[in-house]
């Protein structure tokens, strides 16, 4: 190898590196071959030392040059970098080379270099059969200069962004929030959890328009009340399970019926594709590298918990008979929060809806193909991860995993502030401690007073932005109970939350948060325990958006976008990053399908051409908002762009180029266990005694800490939470309001001397 070169890769395939005589300028040139392949690449790298790699400086950027030739169409410039701390690991693939027989010039711009980096390498990785010949490499630092950043708003806006409470209201009890690939949001309530409603036969949906701040109101055919919903790969909304029934005293729980519908944003309307093969109320739904759904866990049709996985397949439009899919006869719970990982396997990070997590550690790697889940350790209170929050922090290439707050419907603590990260590039994947969620207000029935101790939030939303932070806003101390208003952005290169302005709507159960195209944020719904719903929509304006002009992608050559390609837009003025952000489907604090995929650059003045990854699983096929961001950090307006499905996928296509990693879990693997029907699953699984008042009002069968197990301490609470008059359903009263047993709660007769 030629000084400061060294051999590098990893996988089963065979291949050779050579010196050659066919050199782009002077007498020698590397190449590197590859004549089979099963996994994995071979690679001519700058040698990883203090004598080699280039010295580079943290926050710029850095233009990476080459000429080539190549015989295969699966090469790519693979960069390295250097942690001061954790050593030399990979960072991205930035560009597929397309196939020349000639000498040809490549470049492009890495990302800006992360805090704690000092060196990087870089090469040319083979990851199929064929060749690739390189020589003439080279490497300049951009200096762009800041633009000046001027403040549109006061002070304290262009410093923490600004709420406004739209004028019209939300006409539907929507708790679950789809962006649309037109720019709509579909809000879709169902019977929003009514009895009313239910019995009525009166389900709804919302789309509403943000460019116009109206609504159309959507015939909705069944109960969609905490059903799955994800975007297909050709912009279509996938609709599963939901509410065939609201739990009965004395009898069963909520049950989750097998119909599933898909939503067309074109004509507005659902049609109905074939059943599930189970019932599954607050199932998952991950779009996986091919376009084909999995989803897991939620209730049955007899309120028992489904132990059967389901998945939708792409390629046939519809959900895959039972013996066509891998089972591990498990029950994931409700809305589990499965996040696909670079090489296909799921992540579960521990979040879910209601009560304990599963059992074991809290979270775990499912490789659905070999049909086997490695425990991952380090979840701290795994048990207190009820409605938390998990997103792939950005930029998806570094796989690592953000888990906030939570707390447990069944034991009912003051919810936590805990914060957990996961690098699912280590060797060994763990999570290791993050910063604690800032503490805002909480109003406990006597108006807002400051956090104290230990106290979080359940309930979070956790939206990923266009300038690579991660806004975390609204949700509450207790069961259904007790808003918290505080909203604060993380930033995953400095590991640390900067509080910002709050919402001043209560956004607890039911609540969701979403980015909208233009950059903005929408915050939807509340339905705290006394079965009332908040219709106010507040919109977030984060501080990017006061800082003067915004870019502009003035054109985008092509929005049809397909796996390794090079797509060509120009700006109107300089830009330093742009990346792909999948549109929200988001409810219960869950939406594992949340990422912003990283494009790196190649700059010409006002063209930029984006390196789009070759990695489906990187970034499932679906449309995508495409943002192009300043050196402020300010994103233009988002375009949509629509990275191409199966038909990028052929099966004679080699797998995408994917590095080692998590390769050596060191947790328990569980085979699939035996063939059952179902898991057992309390009635009182949503954390409510139905002994009191209507279905949707929520008496929670373990009161807060400090409210003591009498009947006065309790039916005090129950008034400062505005429940109203509560009839006791059936004979029995178990927390105790209605001592004098006149079928009423919290009665005259029930508070004396009691």
């Amino acid at each position: 190898m030629p000084s400061c070169w060294e051999k590098s890769g990893w996988g089963d395939n065979d291949f050779s590196f050579a010196t050659v005589t066919d050199a782009h300028s002077g007498s020698k040139a590397m190449k590197v071959t590859l004549t089979r392949r099963v996994d994995g690449d071979r690679k001519a790298l700058i040698t990883e030392s203090a004598a080699c790699a280039p010295v580079v400086t943290v926050g710029k950027q850095y233009d990476l040059g080459l000429f080539y030739k190549t015989t295969t169409p699966d090469a790519a410039i693979t960069l390295f970098r250097h942690d001061t701390t954790a050593g030399w690991q990979y960072w991205t693939d930035l560009k597929t080379l397309d196939m020349a027989a000639a000498w040809t010039p490549a470049t492009v711009r890495t990302p800006a270099v992360p805090a704690g980096t000092d060196r990087i390498t870089w090469g040319v990785s083979v990851y199929g059969t064929g060749s690739a010949t390189t020589d003439d490499y080279t490497m300049e630092q951009v200096s762009e200069p800041i633009p000046p950043a001027t403040c549109t708003g006061t002070a304290d806006e262009c410093a923490n962004g600004k709420w406004t409470v739209l004028p019209t209201q939300n006409p539907v009890r929507s708790m679950h929030s789809v962006v649309l690939n037109n720019g709509k949001v579909l809000l879709i309530a169902g019977s929003g959890n009514s009895e009313e409603n239910f019995a009525a036969g009166t389900f709804t949906s919302a789309v509403y328009n943000p460019a116009t701040g109206s609504y159309k109101v959507i015939p909705t055919p069944k109960d969609m009340f905490c059903a799955g919903h994800v975007q297909l790969a050709d912009g279509r909304v996938l609709v599963m399970s939901g509410n065939k029934a609201f739990p009965v005293v004395g009898g069963h729980g909520y049950e989750g019926y097998k119909d599933s519908y898909v939503f067309d944003p074109v004509t507005e309307t659902y049609s109905r594709t074939n059943d599930l093969n189970d019932g599954h109320w607050y199932p998952s739904a991950t779009e996986l590298g091919n376009g084909d759904i999995i989803s897991f866990g939620g209730l049955r049709e007899d309120s028992s918990g489904s132990v059967t996985a389901e998945r939708w397949s792409n390629a046939q439009q519809q959900w895959l008979p039972l013996w066509q899919v891998n089972q591990t006869w498990s029950f994931w719970g409700l809305y589990p929060s499965m996040i696909l990982m670079q090489d296909g396997r799921l992540f579960y990070s521990g979040s879910h809806v209601f009560g304990n997590g599963t059992p074991g550690t809290g979270s775990a790697i499912y490789d659905y193909d070999a049909n086997t889940t490695t425990a991952v350790p380090g979840l701290r209170n795994k048990d207190e991860r009820d409605q938390s929050a998990s997103v792939l922090l950005p930029p998806a290439q570094d796989q690592k995993v953000l888990t906030l707050g939570g707390g447990n419907i069944d034991s009912n603590p003051a919810a936590n502030r805990l914060t957990d990260i996961i690098d699912l590039k280590a060797a060994s994947p763990a999570y290791t401690m993050g910063p604690p969620i800032p503490q805002g207000t909480v109003d406990l029935g006597n108006g807002k007073v400051a956090q104290t101790g230990a106290q979080g939030k359940m309930y979070v939303s956790a939206v990923l932005l266009p300038d690579g932070k991660v806004l975390e806003t609204g949700g509450g101390l207790h069961n259904r109970a007790d808003p918290v208003f505080e909203a604060s952005l993380f930033d995953p290169a400095t590991s640390a939350f900067d509080p910002v302005a709050a919402d001043p709507e209560a956004r607890g159960y039911h609540s969701s948060a979403f980015l909208l195209p233009d950059g903005r944020v929408m915050a939807t719904g509340d339905n705290p325990g006394n079965g009332t719903w908040n219709h106010n929509v507040s919109i977030y304006t984060p501080p990017y958006l006061l800082k003067g002009t915004r870019p502009t992608i003035t054109s985008v050559i092509d929005n049809e976008w397909v796996y390794g390609d090079t797509q060509r837009i120009t700006v109107d003025r300089p830009v330093v990053k742009a990346e792909l952000i999948r549109p929200a489907a988001v409810t219960h604090s869950s939406d594992p399908n949340q990422r912003f995929v990283d494009l790196p650059l190649s700059v010409d003045g006002n063209n930029v051409d984006l390196n789009v990854t070759s990695n489906p699983n990187m970034a499932p096929p679906g449309w995508y908002m495409l943002f192009a961001v300043d050196a402020n950090g300010v994103p233009s307006v988002a375009k949509w762009v629509h990275l191409q499905g199966p038909s990028a996928l052929a099966a004679d296509t080699p797998s995408a180029h994917v590095h080692a990693f998590a390769d050596s879990p060191e947790g328990a693997v569980t085979e699939p266990g035996g063939k059952r029907t179902s898991q057992k699953v309390s009635t009182t699984v949503s954390g409510c005694d139905r002994h009191y008042g209507t279905v949707n009002v929520c008496v929670p069968t373990v009161f807060p800490e400090g409210v003591k197990k009498t009947t006065v301490s309790r039916c005090a609470w129950l008034k400062k939470n505005d429940y109203g008059r509560l009839r006791i359903n059936g004979e029995d009263d178990p927390l105790g309001l209605d001592p004098s047993g006149d079928g009423l709660a919290c009665g005259k007769k029930d508070l004396i001397r009691r």
